[in-house]
This record gives C-alpha cells, structure tokens and sequence, in this order.
C-alpha cells in the first residue's frame, strides 16, 4: 500500500502546478486585502493602523513591528504585552537574509526544579498559574528595543508615541475585550491595582467607552525616554520587583538587569520545493511544523482533497507522532540537548510515516517519543508586517494566559505573565494546555521555558519570501500554522481562504480529534470508524497572515477572532 502511495505521489507532483493561487477568482469564497506598497496585520485595527502610519513616514518594517507591539500592549491587554515575551523573525529582502531574536522569559535566580511541588509531590496549581511565583522574567521591552537599535530606522521616541497617547488619552473598549473582562473579573479583581485600570468603582466599562491607563503611559514614557534601561534598571523595574517581592514573589532586581535576548539562526526545512523558516528551541512550533510536514509529504495530501476524511486522517497521525516527541526532546537548548536537526530530517520522516497506518488511528498510548537524536492561552498574539522593499516580521508574543496572571505590578501598569507555567513543574504531568512535558523542560534558573509560539516566513521555489504567518492558540498554534501553509502549498488556496478554512487538532495527549467550524458528518464518520474520537471544540488560532504575489501585497487577520485588522497602502 505504501508503494502505491508513493506512485500516486510522484504523479501528483508531476502534475501539480504553481501553489499560489489567483488573488481574485470567481470560484473564490473569500479574498484577501490587497495593497500595492506595504501593510500590517494584527489581532487589533488600532495597533494595524499605528504600523501602516509607520510605513507611511518611511519607517521599515522593523519599525512599524515595534510599534505595533508596543500599541497592543496597550490595546489587547490580554494579549499585547510589557510584562511578557515572545519571539520575532526578521527577513531583510536586500541582504536575502533572515534573524530570529529571542525574547522569551527566563526563569527566576532563586527557582528550582520542584517549586510547584506540594509536601505530596503534586503540583500547585495554583502557585504555577496564577500567583506571583508564576511569573518569569519578562523579555517582551528587551526584544523589542534590541531589534529597533539592530534593524530599524527610526528612533524609539517616534515608535512608541503612538502607543503613548493610546495609554495616556485612552482608546474606545472593544465588544471582545468588555467580554472578557466580565469572564475574569474575579481573577483581575484579585489584584487592586488591576482592578483600579480595568473596572469602574460602579461596574463594568461597556462597548465603546473610554479606557484610560495612566500608569502604563508613565511607563511608556520611561522607555520612550530611558530605552530599555529603565524597565530593567531603572524605576520601572524597582516598582515591579517591589511590588513582585511585597507578595511573596522571587524576581529581583539583579533578575531584570541580567536579561539578555538572543538572536539565532532560523530553523529551516522544505515541503514540496517550498522552503519554511522558523524559530528554533525554545519554540517548538518551528521544529513540530516542519517534521509534520516532512511526514506528510510523503503523501498525495493535495490529491486527496482539503479536510477529506483520508487527508484529516494522516494529518492528525503525524500530528501525534511529533507531540509525542515534543514531551521528550524539546527544552531551551541553553540547558538541554536538543535533537532539532534529527527532529526536522527527512530520513527521521520517513521511518515515522512508516508507523502511520493508512486505514486505522493509532492509540496514543501505543506512541512513544522516537530516538530523533538518531538523525541530524492560549492568549498569545500575533502581528504581520511587509514594508514596500519587501522586508517582512513575523512576531508572536504572550502573557500565556488572558491578562497572564492578572497582576498588574504598582504604579507600573504592567500585566505580569505566568509563563512559569510553560515548564514542566513535574515531568510527565500535564500542564493548562494538556501538553505533556519532561525534563527537558524543567525548571532551572536563566532558562527559558518551552512554547508552541511559531511565527514563519514561507520562501517560494526560487527562494523569494512570498509568507508571514504566525498565530495564538496555546498547543493549538503549531497544528494552526501547519494547516495555513498546507492550505496554499496543497489546495491552491488564496490567503483569505486558507485562514478561513475548518481547523482541525490532535496533541497526542488527550487522545482526540478536534475541529472547529463545521466538518460534514460523513466525514466524521468515516473518521470514526478509523478509530478517531473526534469533537467540535471553539474556535482554534488567529493567524494574521501577509503574502507577496504578483507584485502586490496580500493579507487577511483571521475571523475567529473580532478585532484583528489587516491594513495597508
């Protein structure tokens, strides 16, 4: 059966044309912004409309990133981020050359492997998620700073004035954001200086008022002035650790001044001629995106049809084979080995795909991680940019969850993260996400805990950028990112309806098929009897996704989502 399956492949990709689709077709659903000269997408209008501004002034792309990362710190507070970290690949089109910066947070001095443990050995949820001790330190004002001094071409006065005034003046509430703020309310109102920014002394701000943050501009301004310096020396960063250590928490001053962000090399791989650039370790979502991939081309997937029962079938079978092998190899590889080369190998490829059957799911509990080294909340947000010289971002960054732990830091205005609970508190215990981890994620001081953060670059088959993607979703973000790209690469699909499409998840651990949207009962009786437990579940991911095709500028911010915007000009 595997060789006819090979037969059928090597004819498909004989046949197989171009995997850019036309930009407007009549046979089209859904089409993408298109613009001429440069754009932005992100998962709000105000902070898409402060990178296009940018732009507009001659500001690059790296420019206009920062700015929008540092607006949406203001605006999506439950995403945007100070208090946070994340990841950003830059791609420089007139030195054909790509750089990933780390900012990822670091686990405090004074942490060790079983701070979450309780006197019976089990983990404290409540100390890992949502306490003062759940908070690393954060990497988001370093990363940005690093890559505007590095890559940009304006001053950092004239980025983050925007988001000055957006703090200090305020800005309209969204539906989303007013829903939110009701859904947490008891965990933000924990904290009095939350409370104090995000609720009225009589209720709730409604749909469309004013929310002002006056703190968060004091910070703002800081940095504006001081660089990063004062988030990480200076006041900002006495107040926070003040406020941090007054309730029991570890992070000290000399945590924040030793914070250093990294820049590394892409990880790289290729799906049918396409090459996809990641970032690597700590982020797993570059490694796991490209060894699904080397999987699944081994297959036909384009012949098979979009979410056909045959097509979801070996999507999910080697999505489980690399979450498996994400709970046993992957950590920050400052403190671990990590078998990234062996993980993204053809040849490791080939003997995985070998272990997927055509006609029947496998239990996970038959799946173990593999010897890779044999071979060389959730609320996270994304942004896009493509300035018009054809230099491309792709950043992701996070609190982890919605407002991360809730705790805004005194006088600061500063939501702080829980990324804390990103390591493994116990190997082999699950964490919020369901994601099974091991030693190689465990906790240990400076170290960076494990993400599924996975923001890409796509080069076409004669090397020239034609992507940038990247999207939320806690564990959900690689299998996200995964399908956007099949969506184009093997269904011909423009941007818009490669967003749009029905999504669909399987981590290993639980042992289920997820989907959003709709799947036909057929379908999903057909998987069924192949042995898939399969549920429809929310909605999964917000990819904000850009595209360069004949010569123009396509983008489309996902739907699942409501107030993400793609703009340009």
């Amino acid at each position: 059966m595997r060789y006819t399956f090979l037969f059928i492949t090597i004819c498909c990709f004989v046949f197989m044309g171009d995997a850019q689709s036309p930009i407007f077709s009549s046979e089209a659903l859904h089409h993408p912004i298109v613009a001429k000269t440069g754009m932005v997408a992100s998962q709000h209008g105000l902070a898409s409309q402060v990178g296009v501004e940018i732009l507009q002034k001659g500001g690059n792309a790296v420019d206009a990133a920062v700015g929008v990362g540092f607006a949406l710190a203001v605006v999506l507070p439950r995403a945007g981020n100070l208090g946070g970290g994340g990841f950003m690949l830059i791609h420089l089109n007139d030195q054909n050359k790509s750089v990933a910066i780390n900012y990822r947070e670091t686990a405090p001095k004074a942490s060790h492997k079983d701070m979450y443990l309780n006197e019976e050995g089990d983990v404290d949820k409540k100390k890992f998620n949502s306490s003062y001790h759940s908070i690393g330190v954060p990497g988001t004002v370093a990363g940005l700073t690093h890559a505007l001094e590095k890559y940009g071409s304006l001053p950092l006065q004239e980025v983050i004035a925007p988001a000055i005034r957006l703090a200090k003046e305020g800005f309209p509430i969204t539906f989303d954001l007013a829903r939110l703020l009701k859904k947490y309310e008891k965990r933000m109102k924990a904290c009095e200086y939350t409370q104090d920014i995000f609720y009225k002394a009589d209720g709730y701000y409604d749909f469309g008022e004013q929310i002002v943050q006056t703190d968060l501009a004091w910070s703002l301004e800081q940095i504006s002035k001081h660089g990063k310096s004062a988030f990480y020396k200076g006041e900002i960063a006495k107040r926070i650790t003040e406020d941090i250590q007054s309730h029991g928490g570890i992070i000290t001053m000399q945590d924040l001044s030793d914070y250093q962000v990294e820049e590394v090399d892409l990880v790289t791989g290729h799906y049918r001629g396409y090459q996809i650039a990641s970032m690597p370790p700590p982020s797993s979502g570059g490694v796991h995106v490209i060894q699904i991939l080397n999987m699944l081309e081994h297959y036909p997937i384009g012949l098979f049809g979009h979410n056909s029962a045959m097509t979801i079938h070996l999507m999910t079978e080697a999505m489980r084979l690399a979450y498996a092998d994400r709970s046993e190899h992957l950590g920050d590889p400052n403190f671990w080995d990590v078998p990234a080369n062996g993980i993204i190998s053809k040849k490791y490829a080939e003997e995985l795909s070998k272990k997927i059957n055509t006609y029947h799911a496998t239990d996970s509990e038959d799946v173990k991680p593999g010897p890779a080294h044999d071979y060389e909340s959730e609320e996270t947000t994304h942004f896009s940019v493509i300035d018009s010289d054809g230099n491309m971002v792709s950043n992701t960054y996070t609190l982890n969850f919605s407002f991360g732990t809730g705790l805004v830091a005194k006088g600061t205005g500063i939501l702080l993260n829980n990324e804390m609970g990103d390591f493994s508190a116990k190997p082999g215990s699950a964490n919020a996400y369901g994601l099974i981890g091991g030693e190689a994620n465990a906790v240990e001081p400076g170290k960076r805990p494990l993400s599924s953060m996975t923001p890409i670059f796509v080069f076409d088959k004669k090397g020239e950028p034609i992507m940038t993607t990247g999207s939320p979703g806690g564990s959900r973000i690689i299998t996200t990112v995964l399908q956007v790209i099949m969506n184009v690469i093997d269904h011909n699909m423009n941007i818009a309806e490669a967003t749009h499409a029905t999504r669909v998840h399987h981590q290993w651990y639980p042992d289920v098929l997820y989907y959003d949207g709709y799947l036909s009962p057929d379908t999903q009786n057909i998987l069924a009897s192949k042995g898939h437990t399969v549920k429809r579940r929310a909605a999964m991911g917000s990819t904000q996704t850009l595209m360069i095709q004949d010569g123009l500028i396509l983008g489309c911010s996902d739907p699942r989502r409501p107030d993400g915007r793609t703009m340009g000009y």
